[in-house]
């Protein structure tokens, strides 16, 4: 069976690469969880902890990460910081993955 893939599409090297490690950060449920509740509004790191039953560390850990991927953005106020999704195509990802899993 011959390939028809089209291939005019196909992003170069990089852009694939940094896809796939976008991916693998969606890859980590904990990761998931936090996106699931920064979705909901912004948290500090305290309020995330408290809602998902985690350490403070582990929340601080994973939102390194997050912030790294820039799929969160963190806003100063005083000595707390209060993290959010950093746009909305961050919610869309999630959406569109949960909707795809969810299908019958």
């Amino acid at each position: 069976m011959k390939n028809n893939t089209n291939t005019n599409n196909m992003p170069e090297a990089g852009i694939l690469y940094d896809l796939a490690e976008l991916f693998k950060i969606f890859g980590d449920e904990s990761r998931l969880k936090i996106l699931f509740v920064l979705g909901e509004g912004e948290l500090c790191v305290e309020e995330i902890s408290d809602k998902l039953n985690m350490s403070q560390s582990a929340v601080s850990h994973q939102l390194r990460i997050l912030k790294t991927s820039r799929l969160i953005k963190g806003r100063r106020d005083g000595k707390r910081i209060y993290y959010s999704l950093a746009d909305d195509h961050v919610h869309s990802i999630i959406a569109q993955g949960r909707e795809h899993v969810e299908e019958e």
